[in-house]
C-alpha cells in the first residue's frame, strides 16, 4: 500500500475547544521542506509578506497530504507532516519540488472558522428556519459577510451575486436551496 502522512504534535494548546472538520477554513502558518537534503522551498513567514494564509480542510485545496494531516487540529496546535510523493506532487513535481519528492510541513495553526460549506453556515443563513434558503436570506448573510471583511457592495452588485449562486446552487429550480443542495452538492467550491 502507499505510504501514509506522518503526523507529529509538536506543540500541544493548553485548552482546545474546537477541533478542525471537514469543510473549516483554517489560518496556518506553515514551513515546507524537500526530506532529501532538508533545504526549504516555502515558508509563510519568509515568503507571502510574511502572512498566514487561509486554508479549506477536505475539498483537495492544496495537496491530498494536508486533507488528510490536519483533521483534529486544535488553534494553536503545531504539527510536523510528513508527506509521501504520491499525498503531494507525484511523479510530475511542481515548480521548485522536483518528482517523487517526500515533503516535510511545519504547520501551525492559528484560528479556524465554518467554512461556506459547513452545516453551521447553512444554519446560520436560515434565518426562518425552514430548512432553505431563499434569495433574501442568502442576501442578507452575503451583506453581513462583506461588512464584517469591510468591503463595500452595492444592492446591484449583492443581486447580482445572489443570482449567480442560485444559478450554480438550486438544482430543481424552486427559488430556494435546501440543505442538501446547499452542503453535498459542489466539488468545485
Amino acid at each position: 500500500p502507499a505510504a501514509d502522512v506522518k503526523v507529529e504534535v509538536l506543540q500541544k494548546p493548553f485548552l482546545c475547544h474546537r477541533r478542525t472538520k471537514w469543510g473549516d477554513m483554517m489560518l496556518v502558518h506553515y514551513e515546507g521542506y524537500l526530506e532529501r537534503d532538508g533545504s526549504m522551498f516555502h515558508s509563510t513567514h519568509k515568503h507571502n509578506n510574511g502572512q498566514p494564509m487561509w486554508f479549506t480542510l477536505g475539498i483537495r485545496e492544496a495537496i491530498k497530504g494536508w486533507d488528510k494531516g490536519l483533521k483534529d487540529m486544535c488553534v494553536g496546535e503545531k504539527r510536523k507532516l510528513t508527506i509521501p510523493p504520491a499525498l503531494a506532487y507525484g511523479k510530475e513535481g511542481k515548480g521548485k519540488i522536483p518528482p517523487e519528492s517526500t515533503l516535510i510541513f511545519n504547520i501551525d495553526l492559528l484560528e479556524i472558522r465554518n467554512g461556506p460549506r459547513s452545516h453551521e453556515s447553512f444554519q446560520e443563513m436560515d434565518l426562518n428556519d425552514d430548512w432553505k434558503l431563499s434569495k433574501q436570506e442568502v442576501k442578507i448573510y452575503l451583506k453581513k459577510e462583506f461588512e464584517r471583511h469591510g468591503a463595500v457592495v452595492n444592492d446591484t452588485q449583492h443581486d447580482a451575486l445572489v443570482e449567480d449562486i442560485f444559478d450554480k446552487e438550486d438544482e430543481d429550480g424552486d427559488g430556494f436551496i435546501s440543505a442538501r443542495e446547499f452542503t453535498y452538492k459542489h466539488d468545485e467550491l
